[in-house]
C-alpha cells in the first residue's frame, strides 16, 4: 500500500512560501544549465548548416581554418580538373575558387571595431550555396567593386546598408545586396568577386576551394588523390565536417563554463532544496507517525517524501526552462575562436536538451531530498507519536 501521490501534492501545496522560495532557486539552476546547453546547440548549428552535405572543402594541410591556408593557381586548376568533381549543365566543373580574409568593422552603438569575415567567390560559388538568397537590393556584379552583406552583418556593424560604402584593401566598396543564409555562419559574412578582392588584398593564392562531389565513393577517391598527389599540398573535408570543427574550441569553452556554473549553483539550490525538506519532516513528525501507526511502511514514508522532493524538482524545471524557452528569441555574437572573426548564431532548444534539463532538475531535488526522506523513513512510530 503506497501513499497516495495527492497526499503528496498537498503537502506542498500547504508550504506554498517555501515551496515557491526553493523551486525559485532550483528554476535559476535549471535555467543557467538549459541556455548553456541551447547556446552549445545554437553554435553548432550554425556552424553545421553552413556546409551543404554535397559540397567539399579544400584546404592546404595542417591549416585549420581557410583564413591561414593557400591554394595557388596551378593546384586550384588540377582540383577542379578531377574526375570527381560534378560537371554544371553546360559541362564547366563545379567548382568554386575562394579567398577569405579578416577585415574591422564598427559595431552599433560601440566604438571598437570587431573582425568580420570577407569571402571572395566565383559565380559557381554562389551556385553551390543553395541555402543563401537575396533578400535586398541585387547581386554583385563579377569584376566590379561591388559587395553583398549578410543578415547578421547587416544587422550589427555600421556601414552596411545597400547604398553605403565600406574602405577596406585602399578601395572603396559598394553594397549592393543583403542575404539570408538561413541562420548559418554564412550570415556573418561579406561576399565579393574573388578576382576584384585578390587583387585588392595583393593576394597571389585562394584561401580554399568548394567543389561539389554528391557520391560517397567519388568523395573517397577524390580524398585519396588529393592526398598522394605531389602536386598538392592539400586535404579535403566534406563541407558540413568542416565546419562544424570550426565550432569545437568555442564550444569547448561554453560547456566548460556553463558546467563550472551550474556545479557551482546547483550545490547551493540542493541545499536549499534539503534545508526545505528537513523542515518538512520536522513540522510532520506526528503525522509521519501516524502513517506508520495505520500500516505504511519505512519504505512508503521514504518514497513519500522522495517523491515530494521529486516534485518540488520538477516545478523548479518546468519554470527554468520556462524561462530558458524564451532565450530563442534573442540572437547572441561571439568571436570564433578559430578565425577570431564575429559569429552570430541564436539559442535552440531541442528535445534532447528538454530531457537533460528536466533530468538534471530531478536529480538536484533527488538529491536534496534524500537525506530528510531518510530522516523520516527511520523514525519510529513511538518516538513520532509522542511528538503530538
Amino acid at each position: 500500500m503506497a501513499i497516495p501521490l495527492s497526499y503528496v501534492a498537498r503537502n506542498l501545496w500547504a508550504r506554498r512560501l517555501t515551496t515557491v522560495l526553493t523551486a525559485a532557486g532550483l528554476a535559476l539552476v535549471v535555467f543557467v544549465f538549459s541556455t548553456v546547453l541551447m547556446l552549445d546547440a545554437g553554435l553548432t548549428k550554425t556552424l553545421v548548416s553552413t556546409g551543404e552535405p554535397e559540397n567539399v572543402v579544400v584546404i592546404r594541410k595542417g591549416a585549420e581554418t581557410e583564413i591561414q591556408s593557400a591554394i595557388d593557381h596551378d593546384q586550384a586548376n588540377v582540383i577542379e580538373m578531377h574526375p570527381s568533381v560534378a560537371m554544371s549543365a553546360d559541362g564547366r566543373p563545379l567548382a568554386s575558387k575562394e579567398a577569405v580574409v579578416l577585415i574591422s568593422l564598427v559595431k552599433h552603438g560601440s566604438d571598437k571595431p570587431s573582425n568580420v569575415v570577407i569571402r571572395g567567390v566565383s559565380q559557381t560559388g554562389l551556385g553551390l550555396r543553395p541555402q543563401v538568397r537575396l533578400t535586398a537590393g541585387r547581386m554583385f556584379r563579377a569584376g566590379s567593386s561591388d559587395i553583398i552583406v549578410g543578415s547578421a552583418i547587416a544587422k550589427g556593424f555600421d556601414g552596411t546598408q545597400i547604398g553605403e560604402r565600406l574602405h577596406f584593401a585602399q578601395r572603396d566598396w559598394t553594397v549592393v545586396g543583403h542575404f539570408d543564409a538561413g541562420g548559418s555562419g554564412f550570415d556573418s559574412e561579406i561576399w565579393g568577386d574573388v578576382d576584384q578582392l585578390m587583387q585588392s588584398f595583393r593576394r597571389t593564392s585562394y584561401s580554399s576551394m568548394v567543389v561539389r562531389i554528391p557520391d560517397a565513393a567519388g568523395f573517397a577517391r577524390f580524398k585519396a588523390d588529393i592526398d598522394v598527389d605531389p602536386r598538392l599540398a592539400d586535404e579535403a573535408k566534406r563541407e558540413q565536417a568542416f565546419y562544424g570543427d570550426q565550432s569545437k574550441a568555442l564550444s569547448t569553452f561554453i560547456n566548460i563554463l556553463g558546467l563550472t556554473l551550474s556545479t557551482i549553483f546547483s550545490i547551493a539550490a540542493m541545499i536549499g532544496a534539503m534545508i526545505t525538506m528537513y523542515a518538512s519532516v520536522a513540522n510532520r513528525v506526528a503525522e509521519i507517525g501516524t502513517l506508520r501507526a495505520l500500516g505504511f511502511t519505512r519504505r512508503n514514508v521514504l518514497a513519500a517524501f522522495l517523491l515530494e522532493a521529486l516534485l518540488l524538482g520538477l516545478v523548479g524545471g518546468v519554470a527554468g526552462l520556462g524561462c530558458a524557452t524564451l532565450m530563442q528569441l534573442a540572437s547572441f555574437s561571439t568571436t570564433n575562436f578559430q578565425t577570431f572573426s564575429d559569429l552570430s548564431f541564436r539559442f535552440i532548444l531541442t528535445p534532447a536538451i528538454v530531457a537533460k534539463t528536466l533530468g538534471f532538475s530531478l536529480a538536484m531535488g533527488l538529491i536534496g531530498g534524500w537525506l530528510p526522506a531518510m530522516r523520516a523513513a527511520r523514525m519510529s512510530i513511538v518516538d513520532a507519536l509522542r511528538a503530538r
